[in-house]
């Protein structure tokens, strides 16, 4: 079959790990994202996300074609990435509000600088978008007190590895959507007291797979994603929570990721 090109006019689609609404979310494609239709059956569809490559299955409704050309400006640099915790849009013509999250993409498409269109539906920014990119504590901390969610990548739910790519997303810099595949970017920092705000560092089990990541911001502080987004202290054993009084995570290693 032809592959069929989507742009997402929803706040969250749940891309799930086989084609059942019971089954695991796998992971999630925000606003604006353009993804790809691989294979369909009764029902679902599966889905490449452009952004991460991510894979895995849709329910078929939510699935909008959109046009080559349309896709192609979608993908351009001319879009923005929406750098608040959260943005509301007017749609037309009824009116309607949506909510998207931090990490959606919007490209200026419409008649003005405050809209823009989506195959069939127009929609307006309600309020204003900041003057200034916001610097990357900034944006990691907009996420504070946002719920866990295993396979998340919203503010209203995210999980770890989805709090990683999405802060670096709105920044400018890709990453990989798993703790597993993000340990392989950026180069080594040795001691932990030379982490700086940005470097990831990355945690591990008794096994050794790695199953955490989370934003170094200096000075000991790690911002990560463990039932809430929340704010620790990190030291070279790994991730101390002062309300336990006890060490939740174990690090293995600290990476730079920004120049």
């Amino acid at each position: 079959m032809s592959i069929i090109g989507s742009i997402s006019p929803f706040s969250v689609i749940p891309m799930r790990i086989e084609p059942d609404e019971r089954a695991a979310l796998e992971t999630q494609i925000l606003f604006g994202e353009v993804f790809y239709v691989l294979e369909q059956i009764p029902g679902w569809c599966r889905v490449k996300n452009d952004f991460d490559g991510y894979e895995g299955w849709v329910d078929e409704k939510v699935v909008v074609s959109a046009r080559d050309k349309e896709i192609e400006l979608w993908q351009s640099q001319q879009g923005i990435v929406v750098s608040t915790p959260f943005l509301k849009l007017i749609r037309e013509p009824d009116k309607s509000t949506q909510i998207i999250s931090a990490g959606s993409r919007i490209v200026f498409n419409g008649e003005d600088r405050n809209a823009f269109i989506i195959g069939q539906r127009e929609y307006y920014l309600q309020g204003v978008l900041p003057e200034r990119k916001p610097d990357l504590e900034e944006v990691a901390k907009g996420f504070l007190n946002a719920s866990y969610l295993w396979g998340g990548r919203s503010f209203f739910g995210i999980d770890c590895s989805g709090l990683s790519q999405i802060v670096f997303k709105i920044i400018g810099k890709a990453l990989p959507r798993n703790a597993s595949q993000q340990i392989d970017c950026g180069s080594m920092v040795s001691f932990v007291e030379e982490a700086r705000a940005g470097d990831l560092a990355f945690f591990d089990n008794e096994n050794g797979d790695i199953i955490h990541v989370g934003i170094c911001l200096g000075q000991g502080r790690i911002l990560h994603a463990s039932g809430e987004v929340r704010i620790d202290h990190l030291d070279h054993q790994g991730i101390f929570n002062r309300e336990k009084q006890k060490y939740t995570h174990h690090l293995r290693v600290i990476k730079r990721i920004l120049d």
